[in-house]
């Protein structure tokens, strides 16, 4: 393990359980180990705890044992569904409860209501890393908490070993928010880079090639970020648009055609291109794609 963990661990080393030693919790017990915190584990099979035993963890017999233990709880579960039933028999009384199951907003307010009516402290987090990630400062590894500002406040050294930490506010499904905002835009930007290797794929057009020119192309275009904030917080989606929506949106014929003309299936671009069509055809072809993100809201609140 890093000698930056050592370096960085807090004086204290606070105990703390942890249930579920999947990739992730295993990630995440080794690095408090190794940052000299006594670990507690638990784990529905009991043979995956059990391999952190060598590493200096004490395995519970069951999910019980493992929060009377100690007060700070972290849980790493399949999902929230999960969460709920390992906790089941458990008593919260006293406890901080800190979720990194991978969950929804909803399901990370609900959470936190569940566990402050059974007397515990409630923090829900979005884990931004994959596991070999983890424990390696370098790696940029965060995460996204939300809830009980005390509860943070007070184990935020503890929590900061593996992974870095970013608090975005008191409603536990912020963190939930972020962390799936995040991974939308992911989704979105991947399926982009798919579309283009599948145009340029089968002609004399090495991948490799064309990689950095793609890449380059995509971090350029990532200051519309900067500028849709500005727009959304400004309420202005006209004033010096460069390329506007009407503009963009007739081009994406050409896109289309070439899609076509490679035999490659735009099922990826169409939805976006129908969205911005949509906004055009309510009279705003005057605005960048700013205003696309009251209209997708729009039509999901319909």
């Amino acid at each position: 393990m890093s000698d930056n963990i050592l370096a960085t661990a807090p004086a204290s080393r606070t105990p703390l359980t942890l249930l579920g030693t999947g990739a992730m919790g295993t990630a995440l017990a080794r690095a408090w180990l190794a940052a000299g915190h006594p670990v507690t584990v638990w784990n529905r099979t009991p043979e995956r705890a059990a391999a952190l035993a060598a590493d200096g963890a004490t395995v519970a017999a069951s999910a019980a044992a493992a929060v009377a233990a100690n007060r700070l709880v972290i849980a790493c579960l399949l999902d929230d569904a999960s969460v709920g039933t390992t906790l089941e028999d458990a008593d919260l009384t006293g406890r901080d409860l800190v979720n990194l199951t991978t969950g929804t907003p909803a399901e990370g307010r609900a959470r936190a209501a569940w566990a402050v009516s059974r007397g515990a402290r409630f923090l829900d987090g979005g884990i931004m890393a994959v596991p070999p990630m983890v424990g390696h400062p370098e790696s940029g590894a965060y995460v996204f908490y939300s809830g009980s500002g005390d509860l943070f406040e007070e184990h935020r050294d503890t929590l900061a070993v593996p992974a870095g930490t970013q608090y975005v506010g008191a409603d536990p499904g912020f963190a939930a928010l972020h962390d799936v905002a995040l991974l939308s835009a992911m989704s979105g930007l991947f399926a982009g880079i798919t579309h283009a290797f599948a145009l340029v794929r089968g002609e004399d057009i090495a991948p490799k090639d064309f990689a950095p020119l793609l890449a380059s192309w995509l971090t350029a275009m990532t200051s519309s970020v900067q500028q849709t904030a500005e727009r959304l917080a400004g309420g202005d989606f006209t004033g010096g648009v460069v390329s506007n929506l009407a503009m963009q949106s007739a081009g994406n014929a050409t896109l289309l055609r070439t899609a076509e003309e490679q035999r490659v299936s735009a099922e990826l671009l169409t939805p976006y291109m129908e969205l911005m069509a949509r906004r055009v055809a309510d009279g705003h072809g005057d605005e960048d794609t700013a205003g696309l993100v009251d209209l997708l809201a729009a039509r999901g609140r319909a």
